[in-house]
């Protein structure tokens, strides 16, 4: 069994590296797309040779492989250069920030799971009736409202009009709810109707048909028999949301000023900052690859029956 594992874990390692070699390489190539950084560096009355010498200065001179390999052999590292705006390491800049967007990212999801898995169960429990309705258009909004717009209209409500919260920053706690309610609203929606489709399924299932048959508990028969079952796809679908709460944290923290890598990501494509752009994308899909390789992980544990194929 350990040899299963290990094999397991070695291969999804392999795929995990692969997956953040492209993701490198296709930003190294989307970056260098943009334009030439030193445009955005230099006064506009610059020389050619006071160009030159800074492009020289920054690695800016060398051919794009050459750059791309320096890029890889520092990053084995752990060095991720020095970020043109800043002049600072973009290992510390992006450090600084990622705890912003893992707090924004923990918020939003638990909020989500919440939300999902009780909202859902209910509307399983109560089929066809005023509850599931309730849900079901609840679910359905959830989609399809963008979140920009949803996060302005509470910012407008809630921050602007009423004065509950702030408008922006994350000076105090309070901070944190209009950020985390915005970036769930589709998470728990998707999780909801995943989470609702799983129970009815299980809820007719045979072997729950025969729990109720033996004189169990409904609530037994619900939290034991048939929660845990129905939860099978909500993991890894959950995984998954998580991931992308991280890359969709983007817009959010633009919204609401939250000072996340997100933001940091856009004010790098704003200045053709390189290095900045390719660490903080880097450092989002590592953090993507590890939460699926845990989601991998943690399917297995829930359900035996799953093999480490």
């Amino acid at each position: 069994m350990e040899t299963m594992i290990l094999t397991y874990l070695l291969r999804r390692l392999v795929r995990a590296v692969l997956v953040l070699l492209g993701v490198s390489f296709a930003t190294f190539l989307v970056a260098h797309s943009t334009g030439d950084p030193i445009t955005l560096l230099v006064p506009g009355n610059a020389t050619v040779q006071a160009r030159a010498e800074l492009a020289a200065h920054l690695g800016l001179d060398q051919p794009l492989i050459v750059q791309y390999g320096l890029f890889l052999w520092r990053a084995l590292h752990g060095d991720l250069g020095q970020s043109f705006l800043y002049s600072q390491s973009v290992v510390g800049l992006v450090a600084n920030r990622l705890g912003h967007t893992f707090i924004l990212a923990a918020s939003a999801f638990s909020l989500a799971l919440v939300l999902s898995l009780t909202l859902g169960v209910l509307a399983a429990l109560y089929r066809n009736s005023w509850i599931d309705l309730l849900v079901t258009g609840f679910t359905m909004i959830g989609l399809a409202v963008p979140a920009f717009w949803l996060g302005l209209m509470l910012i407008l409500i809630f921050a602007v009009q009423l004065h509950m919260f702030p408008v922006s920053g994350s000076e105090d706690a309070a901070s944190i709810i209009l950020p985390a309610l915005t970036l769930s609203m589709q998470s728990t929606a998707r999780l909801c109707r995943l989470v609702r489709s799983g129970m009815i399924e299980v809820l007719n299932a045979d072997y729950v048909r025969t729990a109720r048959a033996k004189g169990l508990l409904e609530g037994r028969v619900i939290w034991i028999h048939a929660f845990r079952n129905a939860l099978l796809p909500v993991v890894t679908m959950a995984g998954l949301e998580l991931g992308d709460l991280i890359s969709s944290a983007v817009v959010i923290e633009a919204i609401f000023a939250w000072p996340g890598i997100g933001r940091l990501a856009i004010t790098a494509v704003s200045s053709r900052d390189f290095p900045l752009l390719q660490g903080t994308v880097l450092v989002a899909a590592f953090c993507f690859v590890m939460i699926n390789l845990f989601v991998d992980w943690l399917y297995t544990r829930i359900d035996p029956r799953v093999s480490l194929r």
